[in-house]
């Protein structure tokens, strides 16, 4: 029995080591965040792959004054593609062989938390077809990513706030460079100082009506209502409204089990001269009998303003109803 009892302990000892030699330790990903790493050779990068590339994963991102794209593209040859540079979050590889064109996608395959596209094949419009067809799903995925990488960021500055928890009975993940600058009965606005400017965060509640059906026109008339009492300019007399110019992004989605209206445009101030996008997010409290209402702005003149909208479209996503 003793001799068995030995069998079988060596062979579950080799059985382990086994196990660990296949269990793959990945380094952390790397990058800034909107960026994509893009494998491709110069011929490619330079013809009809590299523009279908930059067609689906550099349309403009929604909601702001001026074009930026949705990512920014790092184009590197294949043959630089090793070592540090591996560790990129996200990754698009155009592999040319003499199979079929296909799809890959492949998480963590050099780092963690990492997405790899690849595309292959020996067919140039075929690949392009690929790419075509699952850029929506390869910048829903791409975009998760981020979002995840950027909450992982906030956390590791978290601001410890109990304003809102008491107020409106709902909590908020946002880092601790944002500080109130203002905080009434029913609105409380918060605010990052950046290099000539501000990104910026307002929350109120609002009564349950039975006509805010018509809630494009409505959600728009409430701001600037909200606007004039509460968001000063810089001059006497003026306030922040919603620029009418540019017209405004609309969606219906659901956040921590409650329905959400996402209004996405830009704003201006009557008498004066300040603008930026805007991101709205109208969210239904049944238990309450309300709306609350969060919203995310930002003000840097002469900046690219896409990655202060996405800190602040993370921040709001984060919302909870405690």
């Amino acid at each position: 029995m003793a001799y068995l009892r030995v069998i079988f302990l060596i062979f579950f000892f080799i059985s382990c080591n086994s196990k660990n030699k296949d269990l793959k330790f990945l380094p952390g990903s790397n990058g800034n965040i909107k960026n994509i790493t893009v494998i491709i050779d110069e011929n490619d990068k330079n013809g009809n792959i590299g523009k279908a590339i930059r067609e689906y994963f550099q349309k403009p991102f929604e909601g702001l004054p001026f074009d930026e794209p949705e990512f920014t593209l790092n184009y590197m040859i294949p043959q630089a593609f090793k070592g540090f540079f591996r560790n990129s979050r996200n990754i698009i590889i155009v592999e040319r062989s003499s199979d079929n064109a296909q799809k890959k996608v492949i998480k963590d395959l050099y780092a963690k938390p990492q997405i790899v596209a690849i595309f292959s094949g020996k067919d140039e419009n075929k690949i392009i077809d690929l790419i075509k067809k699952e850029s929506q799903y390869l910048v829903s995925l791409f975009n998760q990513n981020e979002f995840k990488e950027k909450k992982r960021r906030i956390l590791k500055d978290l601001h410890n706030e109990n304003n809102l928890s008491k107020k409106f009975n709902v909590s908020l993940t946002y880092p601790s460079a944002y500080k109130t600058v203002k905080d009434t009965s029913n609105f409380i606005w918060i605010e990052k100082k950046i290099s000539n400017g501000s990104l910026n965060i307002i929350l109120y509640s609002l009564p349950m009506m039975n006509n805010f059906k018509t809630f494009p026109q409505k959600i728009l008339n409430i701001r600037d209502s909200i606007g004039k009492i509460y968001v000063p300019g810089r001059l006497n007399g003026s306030y922040m409204i919603t620029e009418r110019a540019y017209r405004p992004f609309y969606y219906k989605s659901e956040i921590s089990g409650q329905e959400l209206y996402i209004t996405k445009g830009t704003w201006e101030v009557k008498n004066d001269f300040m603008a930026g996008p805007f991101l709205n997010y109208r969210i239904k409290d049944t238990v309450n009998k309300r709306w609350i209402i969060a919203e995310g702005f930002t003000f840097a003149p002469s900046k690219s303003k896409r990655d202060y909208m996405f800190e602040l479209e993370t921040i709001l996503k984060s919302i909870t109803f405690n």
